[in-house]
């Protein structure tokens, strides 16, 4: 698998402040790749350090094989960038600032028009093409950065807070076109967000930050394993049964009882590890309860980043 970026020890500093501290991962080709963590975690640094706009205090970095430091202009050549409000032209129609940009990037003359047509259409735009810009509503206006962004085909795309902002319908829409989009043209998407849902959904790997240092980085299964040690199970019962079976799971050592849960009355339990969830059915079922159902809830993101951030305060 071909390395499309790879950080060792990659250190910034702004006056007394670090931004970025002795970071080092690499993000493998065709990967969507996020980079978490809060606002001030490092996150926008990092993609400036990547894309040759600032140097580093120390420590290397490449991209695409090429050093920002020294190639700056032709990394940024091969790649796209969006961020959570990017500069269009309000004054020219959508078809115009596409069209702009295509020559910008050296895009064929010959090939411009089919282009942006093409991602006009893709991106549901194309009904809208001919108008002005500055009448878009914000979803539109990051639908029509995100195919700015692809019209010369990236080898890479860094998205950086890319939804912030957006209302959940527009958010969904965006995060369906990055999927698409980076899975067919095999584009690597490097994708800076503090939303930990959008990163479950759409990323490969994740590296998690805390006040500049990497604090974590595997797939969202890896990290869920490996730092979430408990997990909720929802139990539902018979509606007679409910009173003896809370006295029932409350004698059961490796259980937490939560409160009912209203509307639907079930019970929910917090397990120590996933192995005893067969032990409380056959504990219930051993005494004549009758299980209607128990759904183990899976652990997430936002689990293991607040794991992590709870160390990280206890250990201050």
């Amino acid at each position: 698998m071909t390395t499309v970026i790879a950080i060792n020890q990659l250190t910034r500093h702004f006056k007394e402040m670090v931004a970025v501290d002795n970071l080092s991962l690499e993000v493998q080709a065709g990967e969507i790749f996020g980079f978490l963590g809060h606002n001030g975690a490092g996150k926008t640094t990092t993609v400036r350090l990547l894309n040759g706009v600032i140097d580093p205090t120390s420590g290397s970095m490449h991209v695409l094989g090429l050093d920002p430091q020294v190639d700056g202009p032709a990394i940024r050549a091969r790649t796209g960038v969006l961020t959570e409000t990017p500069s269009m032209d309000e004054r020219l129609t959508a078809w115009d600032n596409l069209s702009i940009y295509a020559d910008l990037y050296g895009v064929p003359k010959t090939m411009v028009k089919s282009r942006v047509q093409e991602l006009m259409t893709e991106f549901d735009l194309a009904d809208r093409a001919r108008e002005k810009v500055g009448g878009f509503s914000k979803g539109m206006k990051q639908r029509l950065a995100l195919a700015r962004a692809l019209l010369h085909k990236p080898e890479l795309l860094f998205l950086d807070e890319a939804t912030s902002g957006l209302d959940p319908v527009s958010a969904h829409h965006v995060n369906e076109l990055i999927e698409r989009m980076a899975r067919r043209e095999g584009c690597t998407v490097f994708m800076c967000t503090h939303n930990l849902v959008e990163a479950q959904k759409l990323c490969d790997r994740v590296a998690i930050l805390e006040h500049g240092r990497l604090v974590a980085l595997g797939t969202p299964a890896e990290l869920t394993r490996q730092y979430v040690h408990h997990l909720d199970v929802e139990i539902e019962v018979a509606e007679e049964q409910t009173e003896i079976a809370l006295k029932m799971l409350r004698s059961m050592p490796q259980l937490v009882l939560g409160e009912p849960n209203q509307p639907n009355g079930a019970l929910v339990v917090t397990v120590n590890q996933r192995e005893s969830i067969p032990d409380v059915l056959a504990f219930m079922v051993q005494n004549h309860v009758r299980v209607y159902r128990m759904a183990p809830q899976e652990a997430n993101l936002e689990q293991v980043y607040f794991t992590l951030h709870e160390e990280k305060e206890g250990v201050q």
